[in-house]
């Protein structure tokens, strides 16, 4: 056991009889490795820290429901998930977007970026998907959930999870042409 893991024991043990100099220290101690899970849901830093504070009052609130089997920090991850999810559901109703991109027969495209797109840049356009795309996307195509437990987490179906998907990907396969290919008109 690492020193690290042994200080985590040792202050969740604290939590557990509710000193509150170890919820601080358990808070310092994970809070950082806790917000890049909260990144992965969120648009900017504020809104992840938001919800880095939800998943802490959540984990704090709960203790007693972790049965000591498997990782705590596995099961705070998780917390820190459910928490992102749970408040993307209340901020964002469920609205489908139709990709209405004009086709031009007389253009055509070019790309002018051979290297691709960053994965900043892509990074960047996911966190632009609209509605319900964004947590759809993220969880299948991020962190590799399947359509049933994405359907389960989001109070939704499974086969609307896959069309949110796919359209989630044509709007991105859209906007990656749009950011990445240059119009080149025919005389």
């Amino acid at each position: 056991m690492t020193t690290a893991d042994s200080r985590l024991q040792t202050f969740w043990k604290g939590c557990l009889n509710n000193n509150k100099k170890c919820q601080e220290q358990f808070y310092k101690l994970l809070a950082p490795r806790m917000l890049p899970v909260c990144m992965r849901y969120a648009n900017d830093k504020d809104e992840a820290q938001d919800i880095l504070q939800e998943g802490f009052i959540k984990v704090f609130r709960n203790m007693d429901s972790y049965s000591g089997q498997g990782s705590l920090e596995g099961w705070i991850r998780r917390i820190m998930m459910y928490s992102a999810i749970s408040r993307y559901r209340k901020l964002k109703p469920l609205v489908l977007y139709e990709d209405m991109a004009d086709h031009d027969n007389n253009l055509i495209r070019r790309s002018y970026n051979n290297n691709a797109l960053e994965i900043e840049d892509l990074m960047k356009l996911v966190n632009t998907l609209p509605g319900n795309y964004y947590p759809v996307f993220k969880m299948h195509a991020i962190e590799g959930y399947s359509h049933y437990e994405i359907g389960s987490h989001l109070g939704i179906t499974e086969l609307l999870s896959r069309t949110l998907l796919h359209r989630a990907r044509a709007i991105l396969k859209s906007r990656i042409n749009n950011t990445t290919l240059k119009p080149l008109y025919l005389a």
